[in-house]
């Protein structure tokens, strides 16, 4: 499944690890994205300044960790 996917069927517990790394998101920011993988990397990549490439492996990290902790729940 791409990140895109699994960003979009798990954005309610991704944006609050989202929020937790990048701290100077707004929740209302995060909201208008809608989970949209697109949309999330360039709110970030406005805000900050960090690379695409940079960002796209932040959240790819945060959904491993989401999907490793799915598993230790089975």
């Amino acid at each position: 499944m791409s990140n895109k996917m699994r960003l979009e069927g798990k954005w309610q517990n991704a944006k609050g690890r989202i929020r937790e790394a990048w701290g100077d998101l707004t929740d209302d920011e995060l909201e208008q994205t809608h989970g949209n993988w697109d949309q999330v990397v360039g709110k970030i990549k406005e805000k900050t300044g960090e690379t695409t490439e940079s960002i796209e492996d932040r959240i790819s990290k945060i959904l491993d960790s989401m999907s490793d902790s799915d598993d230790d729940n089975l």
